[in-house]
């Protein structure tokens, strides 16, 4: 039986949280983004719809901006895919496509939010980078910097700056609504990418 929030609050230390109470908690900070956004969020608000105590939102989080992107990453992250990448092509291919998706729906409502408040708030930039951007492009890295090793993506091109020409366009036109975001527009995007990334003429 899983225990109450209550009984999470009093655990000894060391044992692991409640999950029923985390799930509860991280479901209702993304609730009450799409209700009121993240300017109006408040922990005490967070604990009151996820029927728990502000203490036990601040023993496992230390701000809002950290459950609020902690809730982000669970979310998403089934729908991002870290493994099956045999080529640089199905790479560049598959993490648009997976993540246009993302941003088409609830979750690139929440990302918009995130980032907005990111630009005025140093706690909120600082919780997106260490639980969202670094560990992500640590994934995305792995993959790239294997691919040059095998000599089937340009040896000189710079990875961080890979990167940033794949997921760039997607979150510039997530902030600023210029057209839809479609799975066609990612694979438009990938062909754009893959055209200057690809070894030619002996190139490796």
């Amino acid at each position: 039986m899983a225990k109450t929030a209550r009984e999470a609050e009093v655990r000894t230390p060391g044992r692991p949280r409640d999950e029923a109470a985390r799930k509860r908690i991280l479901d209702a900070s993304l609730a009450l983004m799409e209700e009121i956004g993240f300017a109006n969020l408040t922990c005490d608000g967070i604990a009151e719809r996820a029927g728990a105590s502000k203490a036990t939102v601040y023993r496992w989080w230390p701000n809002k901006a950290a459950v609020v992107i902690d809730a982000f990453v669970e979310a998403v992250t089934p729908d991002l895919p870290n493994e099956g990448a045999e080529s640089v092509e199905e790479f560049v291919r598959m993490r648009l496509r997976s993540f246009a998706r993302v941003l088409a729906g609830r979750n690139g409502r929440v990302l918009a939010a995130v980032v907005a408040a990111s630009q005025n708030d140093p706690e909120v930039a600082a919780a997106f980078l260490a639980h969202w951007i670094k560990p992500r492009r640590s994934i995305s890295r792995k993959y790239l910097e294997r691919f040059q090793a095998e000599g089937t993506l340009v040896q000189h091109a710079n990875i961080d700056q890979i990167l940033d020409v794949m997921y760039g366009p997607l979150q510039f036109l997530l902030m600023t609504r210029r057209c839809r975001i479609t799975t066609e527009y990612a694979d438009s995007l990938a062909s754009l990418v893959l055209h200057g990334l690809l070894p030619r003429n002996g190139d490796g």
